[in-house]
């Protein structure tokens, strides 16, 4: 399935909908090519939503000669107001905007709002215009108050468009209707599941790497380790897991992977101080993570070139990694550790077996394969490590400063039972200081701030409700028991408009 994003809020959470429902699903920008659609071979096409009108001036089209590929096409918000009016409908303001909770009403029979859904149900609005007349041969299947034609339908072309965002919680029958879409009109067959990653990966890989041999970066996350596990499966000992230390990691990391992967061949080098050394006096975090890029493959190509001849760079990199580090559809939110900081003059070939997948599915195929829970599921830590949750100058007291905050923070989590109810949990420290009071005396330290959100792909986030007594204990001992903190803050911004980590 093809999502083709037209700068929807919503268009990853659309591809991860149509993957809940065991289909694959890729984003593509909304100017691809009838050709390249041929060429794909999709069963189907979502049209995504996006803030535009479609008879503002440079609003985004879709190649006309695509919705005459014969290939099944649902339009969620915009993409149905522009599969009206590119097919003669029309569209217009229909009165009042819907933003929020609206009550729909389902009209008439159809595939995607079904008949045997309610025929009063809530759906989740965000528009201005509105489709006021769908396409000739279109049956309008269901209307709220202020959109006549809130979901329509033109069965023998298999066009379908709704108003609404099925793909949000915010509309509770919504899944079941991209479901419909999905079986009902494209055909497809829920077989997108972790057998069928592992069987395709493996393939994949054996294909690519052929009799050559990699390395990975291990760094005892579900991704590399993931990652790992799947080449390891597809190649055999012609992997070599390499775990660099970078001096950058949390509290009790390096020890927990020696541990965890005792006895696979692990290499385990210490360059603390080589990176530590490199990162002096650097404060922009873009910097920091072309440095830390960089000495990464640095480091590997030596290890590689020590074990003989190799040739692949194994590389945990997601699917929300790829989309930010921007590209055809996405503009650079930043650059990843395993997408935007690796040097161009770079001799080993990448292998990224998990690049087209989200985090919950990563920890899906971690299960089938076996890999121990406290590894699957382990909270997401960024490929620079604690180089970006510093604010500033990276020091070796600055990291100890913010790798015993991080300690506690995670600590206090485990020991309330929020391990699995927050996707990701940190401390960051920043450059300024803050004037307290300690011992009935004046301090002058740094505050740390306490991050803490929930999650299913870290394309979008909230922070985390946790309960006041745990972020006391939290403020509490951090204030006791880190040197030169006094301040201890909480950080309440979603994603967007924030990420999650600071840096």
């Amino acid at each position: 399935m093809l999502v083709v994003d037209f700068g929807a809020q919503y268009a990853q959470l659309i591809a991860r909908r149509v993957r809940e429902a065991n289909v694959y699903s890729e984003i593509v920008p909304h100017d691809i090519s009838a050709t390249r659609v041929r060429r794909r071979s999709p069963a189907g096409l979502i049209l995504s939503g996006g803030p535009e009108s479609v008879h503002a001036s440079g609003a985004p089209r879709l190649d006309p000669e695509i919705l005459s590929l014969g290939i099944p096409v649902l339009g969620i918000c915009y993409g149905a107001q522009l599969l009206a009016h590119e097919l003669g409908g029309k569209v217009d303001r229909s009165g009042l905007a819907e933003y929020g909770r609206v009550e729909l009403h389902v009209t008439g029979p159809g595939t995607v709002v079904s008949a045997d859904l309610p025929a009063d149900q809530q759906v989740w609005m965000s528009h201005r215009d509105a489709v006021v007349r769908p396409p000739e041969g279109a049956a309008v299947t269901a209307v709220t108050a202020d959109s006549p034609a809130a979901a329509f339908e033109h069965p023998a072309d298999r066009l379908f468009g709704v108003q609404f965002h099925p793909e949000v919680a915010h509309t509770p029958h919504g899944q079941r209707m991209l479901q419909n879409f999905l079986y009902e009109a494209c055909g497809c067959a829920p077989a997108w599941t972790a057998d069928c990653i592992v069987e395709t990966s493996v393939a994949a890989i054996r294909k690519q790497v052929g009799t050559g041999r990699a390395v990975c970066g291990l760094s005892g996350g579900v991704d590399s380790a993931v990652a790992a596990a799947l080449v390891r499966d597809a190649i055999g000992d012609r992997l070599t897991c390499i775990f660099v230390d970078t001096g950058l990691m949390r509290a009790g990391e390096a020890a927990q992977v020696r541990e965890v992967f005792d006895g696979q061949g692990l290499v385990f080098v210490d360059a603390s101080e080589t990176f530590l050394a490199a990162l002096a006096g650097v404060s922009d975090p873009e910097t920091k993570r072309r440095i830390i890029g960089e000495l990464f493959v640095r480091v590997f190509e030596r290890e590689a070139k020590a074990l003989g001849e190799v040739d692949y760079l194994v590389q945990g990199t997601l699917y929300p990694d790829v989309i930010e580090s921007g590209g055809d559809v996405a503009a650079r939110i930043k650059s990843h550790h395993n997408v935007g900081g690796l040097p161009a003059d770079m001799r080993l070939e990448l292998t990224e077996p998990l690049r087209d997948l989200f985090k919950d599915e990563v920890r899906l195929v971690g299960e089938q394969l076996g890999l121990p829970s406290e590894v699957v599921w382990r909270h997401p830590f960024p490929g620079p490590g604690l180089a970006v949750r510093i604010v500033g100058e990276i020091t070796p007291e600055r990291v100890e400063t913010v790798r015993a905050a991080d300690a506690i923070v995670r600590a206090e989590i485990h020991r309330a039972g929020l391990d699995r109810e927050v996707w990701q949990v940190l401390a960051v420290l920043l450059e300024v200081r803050s004037v307290g009071v300690m011992g009935d005396e004046r301090t002058y330290g740094h505050p740390i701030v306490i991050r803490a959100v929930t999650s299913a792909d870290a394309m979008t986030a909230d922070f985390a409700r946790l309960p006041y007594d745990v972020l006391e204990t939290m403020a509490s001992r951090i204030v006791a028991e880190v040197p030169g903190v006094n301040r201890v803050v909480y950080d309440i911004t979603s994603k967007p408009p924030g990420t999650i980590e600071w840096e």
